[in-house]
């Protein structure tokens, strides 16, 4: 009787966890589509700036990433584009796992 309960336990933790997962995706992906919005109504040239600027930052992140170093360890802007790619990379992750069953879309 106690494994029943530690197995029930257990799959009603994972079934908040993904009800969890599902919902921040979809505010994720909510607040994501009323930034550009919002962006593309106030200045449309200043946001495709901004997306290619977005966008160089990520290739260089992309790259010093993906690239070997002598001496193992990253500094400065380097480091600090890596970490934004890095952290891109787990967010569209986190939308492409759980976004796409949203029903919010």
């Amino acid at each position: 009787m106690k494994r029943v309960g530690e197995g029930l336990v257990e799959v009603v933790g994972e079934a908040v966890a993904e009800v969890v997962l599902g919902l921040l995706a979809c505010a994720l992906l909510g607040c994501l589509a009323l930034i550009a919005y919002l962006s593309w109504s106030f200045s449309p040239r200043l946001t495709l700036a901004g997306t290619g600027l977005f966008s160089l930052l990520l290739a260089h992140g992309a790259w010093r990433t993906f690239r070997t170093t002598a001496k193992g360890r990253r500094r400065g802007f380097a480091a600090f584009t890596a970490g934004i790619f890095t952290m891109t990379a787990v967010t569209v992750l986190l939308l492409l796992f759980y976004a796409t069953g949203c029903d919010c879309l």
